[in-house]
This record gives structure tokens, sequence and C-alpha cells, in this order.
């Protein structure tokens, strides 16, 4: 089949703003290298998010599930509660993937500021929630760009449109 038989999508995907997290961090609790990789958990300790359509605060309890691979890319699997200003509670389960050069991963591990434009950061936010105020996050499909700091991660989500 040639490309001139696939006909193009009509309707292109965008971005809205969802909301900007700060997430507050533990120290990492190193389980060590696995036949995995090097096996890191990371204990959430709270943090705040705001938006145009919700906003609240991250509840302690969460956790990010890392595995730094052989390639030197981090795969992370957190999973925490948001709890919006009214009350209403959404599960977040957020998988993604964080990688750059050797030494700027290295600055970041240490605990450096490393502006974000140096390594690469994303994430696929998925959300629940029973609240009917907020049952649309149940069927949307999100994006994050990401920034590590040394006791926090700061997370822009978009909707995408």
């Amino acid at each position: 089949m040639s490309n001139e038989q696939i006909p193009q999508v009509s309707v292109l995907p965008s971005l809205r703003i969802l909301y900007l997290s700060r997430i507050l961090l533990e120290k990492p609790l190193l389980v060590g290298h696995s036949p995995y990789g090097e096996r890191r958990i990371i204990n959430i300790r709270g943090g705040a998010f705001d938006g145009p359509r919700l906003s609240g605060r991250v509840l302690s309890g969460g956790a990010d599930w890392q595995i730094i691979r052989r390639d030197g890319v981090l795969e992370l699997e957190a999973r925490y509660t948001l709890e919006t200003k009214d009350g209403a509670l959404i599960y977040v389960f957020n998988r993604g993937l964080r990688h750059g050069p050797k030494e700027v991963m290295g600055r970041l591990s240490s605990g450096e500021e490393v502006d974000p434009k140096e390594y690469y950061f994303r994430t696929t936010p998925i959300f629940e929630t029973g609240s009917p105020s907020y049952e649309w996050l149940n069927s949307i499909v999100s994006i994050a760009a990401g920034e590590r700091r040394a006791d926090e991660v700061l997370l822009t989500v978009y909707e995408v449109t």
C-alpha cells in the first residue's frame, strides 16, 4: 500500500492546559540492581496542583517506582491521589520516561537544579474518579512535561483534545 492510498486524518489533536503541579518527594529508596535495571522507589509526601478546571493538593502516600535501564533511560511509574479544593479524590497513574546526556543526568542525580530543556521528561497520566464533577477526567488522554528538582517534581499536565 503506498502513502497515496492512506487517507489523512482530518482532526488534528491539540493540547489544552489541565494543571500545573508541584509534587514533594522523600529521598529515594535504593533497592539496587535487579534483572530489569537499577530499582528506586520515591515516596510522595504531598504537594499542590492548580489549573483552570481543577485545583487542590497532592496527598501524601503515593510513590514513584523507577527503573534505570542499562541504556540510561529512567522508566517511571507513579501512583498518587489528588484532592480537589471541593473535596473530590482523583487517583492518578502516571507512566513516563526521563533521559538525557550522561553528564546532565548525573547533575540531576546529585540534586543540582538543571534546566528542563537539557533533558527529556514526559509522562502520560491516567485519571480515575467517582466524583460527578470530575468524571470527564475518566475519559481523556493527557500528557505531561516534567522538571526534576532536588526534592520535588514539577509537572505541567495537558489534555489532548
